[in-house]
């Protein structure tokens, strides 16, 4: 399941989306990615993931952890960061790309922290998918 999964990732050209379904495991994945960042994937991470996913899709809590556990699986099979993003930015639109950066940036502050590794794959994700800086600053002082 995974495996299609990233190669129709690989195989969207830069004017054509990602079907629904797709954006949603993709951008479930990178939240997952950012949690992991620093190496310790805490429950208030968890909650984050399992919040916004439900928000963001009108998804019940049950069905929110169940799509986050199905995304922990596709993050652990997902190419390097830098390769990744890049494949959701050809087939996401701007504004949703901002909305996960922000969304990256609540699930990175969870657990009332933001560590240097959640800082610089924030950083790195917004620059793959080609955030203007001042939509950046924006989220920044949302969180």
């Amino acid at each position: 399941m995974f495996t299609d999964f990233l190669k129709r990732l690989r195989g969207i050209r830069p004017e054509a989306p990602l079907p629904p379904l797709d954006a949603r495991l993709a951008s479930g994945a990178l939240l997952v990615r950012i949690a992991k960042a620093d190496s310790q994937y805490v429950f208030e991470e968890i909650a984050e993931i399992d919040r916004i996913l439900a928000r963001a899709h009108g998804l019940k809590p049950v069905e929110a952890a169940k799509l986050r556990a199905t995304c922990e699986k596709l993050e652990a099979q997902a190419p390097a960061t830098e390769t990744f993003t890049t494949m959701v930015q050809n087939g996401v639109a701007y504004e949703t790309r901002a909305e996960l950066i922000e969304a990256l940036r609540q699930v990175a502050v969870a657990d009332r922290a933001l560590k240097p590794e959640e800082e610089a794959l924030l950083a790195e994700v917004a620059d793959a998918f080609g955030i203007a800086p001042e939509d950046r600053a924006t989220s920044a002082g949302e969180a």
